[in-house]
């Protein structure tokens, strides 16, 4: 029996393979990417431009102090009760027509701020941020 064995390994590389992979996947990202919503806080940074139609007897304001401790229109409360009071006022005015002030202290923890932001995250509120005094 006269069988020839192939000795030699082609070492060609064919890049046409490559690319049709690296165009798919480039499409996968494009379309998942438009698909994701980000987690947006609803949360108005003062400044120039129309002023705000609320009236400001109307705002209720939340306070947090450099230690982290809550004040909600000026009586210190805790967080439960913040997110319970809260979630009532944005149910009883409707989605996203609840407003109030966040007054951070600029010494006030990074995760009291975000609590509430949370909240406000939470039930649609509009959390306006108060201006450095």
């Amino acid at each position: 029996m006269g069988l020839k064995k192939r000795s030699k390994v082609s070492a060609e590389f064919s890049m046409s393979s490559l690319t049709d992979i690296i165009f798919l996947l480039l499409i996968f990202f494009m379309l998942t990417s438009t698909l994701v919503a980000p987690n947006s806080l609803n949360l108005k940074m003062p400044g120039k431009g129309k002023p705000n139609s609320i009236p400001s007897d109307d705002l209720d304001e939340v306070k947090i102090d450099s230690k982290g401790r809550y004040y909600y229109n000026g009586k210190r409360v805790k967080l439960e009760y913040l997110d319970k009071t809260l979630g009532r006022k944005a149910r009883l005015k409707g989605r996203e027509n609840y407003n109030f002030i966040l007054a951070p202290d600029k010494r006030s923890p990074v995760e009291s701020v975000v609590a509430v932001m949370d909240i406000a995250l939470r039930f649609h509120a509009v959390a306006t941020l108060a201006p450095d005094l």
